[in-house]
């Protein structure tokens, strides 16, 4: 089974070829990092530590009593200098701690393998998996062991493996499904007992042959692991059409994977599910895909967590004088910033920037009511009318127009002629929506 398509989407010009084909290298540890309290979907943390307390690597620095969170790591061994409000990827300060590296990259004590696969009860698995502070590694940032411990009434049959990096430009999981093959089997493996799950299944777009073949070596033997080709195509990773390629099974509007019977997780997040169980290892650094046609020196970088932005960039050779826009994630999905002092935190899949000949600078027009933005969109909404109802805070027929459904895949505002930025609306509006909900829940 697998290779089926899905309504709508698009094919942008992918450019990976500026960094697919080169290995992940380590950038040396910078001599200082902010570490954001807040790097993953739900309650943020309160920090452990205090100005001028002395770290170690890996030590936990920060913590949430709430089940949706993550706890954050030291990425260096050092001193505390600060604590407080600082640039955020998401266009925000949130508060965030700050270590001086002493250059020693001490470990701390606590981090030790956690034995075998075998001798570990799902409960302990998870409970490894939150102490790791392990998120969805994809960009999403969900607390991965929130995803592992679906509701008693929702049973899990099916894991899949999300090997599709569809964005543009990244190749940071593609690099290590090449490089950490059989890490992320391992990772897979945790996931199957952590939920009983009887299957597993890696999807990989089919531009990337030489993956397919690795990964297909690597499951060589397992009974219950297979790898699936999908077709490229824009959102092919995005989570309800790679259930659908590889399962036929459609996750109702309004739903989530786990109604069909599926969690997926990231390549990283699989990989770093293996380093949690076999080193103990937190997540205190990520690859990162830095690329663009404004990069020096495009590079696939294990960077430690809380590197500012601006020194990754240092390591690749600058940016050139063309460079009209920085992204942090890819062009579809990615955020613009306005500035390059913001730290590295755990959903940095990339670093992205764009010169002149790359970036549309024209100004958005009239909707001339073509309705490619129908045909483009996957889940079968109208984008330019929530867009429209969004712009005149018309919120509620937003929310009838199934605005909240929307994955913010930038299919609309990619194939709009008149260049309206759809995708922003409708990402408005559903914040709103979603914001109003939770209110009446309380």
């Amino acid at each position: 089974m697998g290779g089926a398509t899905f309504k709508g989407g698009v094919h942008p010009d992918y450019r990976k070829e500026l960094t697919a084909s080169l290995a992940i290298t380590a950038m040396p540890a910078p001599a200082k990092v902010v570490i954001p309290l807040q790097q993953h979907i739900g309650a943020p943390c309160e920090a452990l530590v205090q100005v001028g307390d002395t770290v170690k690597l890996g030590q936990k620095i920060g913590e949430s009593k709430g089940f949706v969170s993550a706890p954050v790591h030291a990425s260096v061994s050092g001193t505390v200098v600060a604590i407080g409000p600082y640039n955020h990827p998401l266009g925000r300060k949130v508060e965030a701690i700050t270590i001086e590296s002493d250059g020693q990259d001490t470990w701390h004590e606590d981090i030790k393998p956690h034995g075998s696969l075998e001798s570990l009860s799902p409960e302990e698995i998870k409970a490894i998996i939150r102490e790791a502070g392990l998120v969805g590694m994809g960009g999403a940032t969900f607390p991965a062991h929130v995803k592992l411990a679906p509701p008693p009434e929702k049973p899990i049959d099916t894991v899949i493996i999300n090997g599709a990096e569809c964005e543009p430009y990244l190749t940071a999981d593609h690099r290590l499904m090449l490089e950490k093959p059989n890490e992320l089997v391992f990772g897979l493996k945790i996931m199957l007992k952590a939920l009983g799950a009887s299957v597993g299944i890696i999807g990989i777009e089919n531009n990337k042959p030489d993956a397919l073949r690795v990964m297909r070596q690597a499951v060589e033997g397992e009974a219950n692991i297979s790898v699936v080709a999908l077709p490229t195509k824009y959102p092919q990773g995005a989570e309800k059409m790679l259930i659908y390629a590889t399962t036929r099974r459609k996750v109702p509007s309004g739903g989530l994977p786990m109604d069909v019977g599926v969690v997926n997780h990231n390549v990283g997040t699989a990989v770093a599910m293996c380093e949690a169980l076999h080193k103990g290892k937190p997540l205190v650094e990520r690859v990162v895909t830095v690329t663009g046609e404004g990069v020096a020196r495009p590079a696939n970088l294990m960077v430690r967590i809380g590197t500012l932005v601006s020194e990754v960039l240092k390591a690749c050779g600058g940016l050139k004088e063309t460079t009209r826009k920085l992204i942090i994630g890819g062009p579809m999905m990615g955020l613009a910033q306005t500035s390059a002092d913001i730290p590295v935190i755990k959903g940095t899949s990339g670093i992205l920037a764009l010169t002149e000949e790359n970036v549309d600078l024209s100004e958005p027009s009239t909707c001339i009511k073509c309705a490619k933005c129908v045909g483009a969109c996957p889940v079968n909404l109208v984008p330019t009318f929530i867009a429209q109802a969004a712009e005149h805070e018309l919120i509620q027929r937003a929310e009838k127009l199934h605005a909240a459904d929307c994955i913010e895949c930038g299919c609309c505002s990619f194939i709009c002629p008149s260049r309206i930025p759809l995708t922003q609306w409708i990402r408005l509006a559903k914040a709103d929506i979603l914001e109003r909900r939770r209110q009446q829940q309380k």
